[in-house]
């Protein structure tokens, strides 16, 4: 098996190690492979999209998500070191409301599967940091939102000692009590 799968607090959300294979000259890993993703994991999902951003220390993106074409997104560091955390916005879910958070590196090669019906976000603990995603659905504005990334109501437990950077969009997240949400 090309992946190692942990499980997080959520079931659906999942932490996989793909298998890396180095040497004196560095290191490969399969980064996705959609047949040893649907066996390790039993989800066969179509990506349809891939994104790289750069981010400086202290830089927060998120809590972001798509209340209308939702996406699914396999999330990993390529440089740097970030805090990973998703949010279930699944009014349905026993978990709805709850976070988690994950650390991701250059060095660890860990990758995060995060399901439609999550807010999805990560501050930048290294200097600068390269982050990856796949997603299943395309990206539309129009349809984005953002989660209010301090909720007191959250609680989410960031490792930071200062005050963020942040875009716009992400001073004016809502609160989960006023975020529209999945159902």
């Amino acid at each position: 098996m090309a992946y190692t799968v942990t499980p997080t607090k959520f079931p659906d959300v999942l932490i996989l190690q793909p298998q890396v294979f180095g040497d004196a000259r560095g290191f490969f890993l399969e980064s996705f492979n959609a047949r040893d993703f649907a066996q390790a994991t039993g989800l066969d999902i179509q990506l349809v999209q891939d994104n790289h951003s750069k981010s400086v220390h202290g830089v927060l993106r998120g809590l972001h998500y798509q209340i209308e074409h939702a996406q699914g997104k396999l999330v990993r560091v390529v440089q740097g070191e970030v805090f990973d955390v998703v949010v279930d916005l699944r009014r349905s879910s026993p978990t709805f409301g709850q976070w988690d958070g994950v650390r991701l590196s250059a060095d660890n090669h860990l990758q995060l599967w995060v399901p439609p019906g999550f807010a999805h976000g990560f501050v930048v603990l290294s200097e600068s940091a390269e982050f990856l995603y796949k997603t299943t659905d395309y990206w539309y504005p129009a349809h984005e939102r953002s989660l209010l990334w301090n909720d007191p109501e959250l609680g989410i437990d960031w490792p930071i000692d200062f005050a963020p950077q942040l875009a716009a969009k992400d001073v004016a997240g809502l609160p989960l009590a006023q975020a529209p949400c999945f159902e």
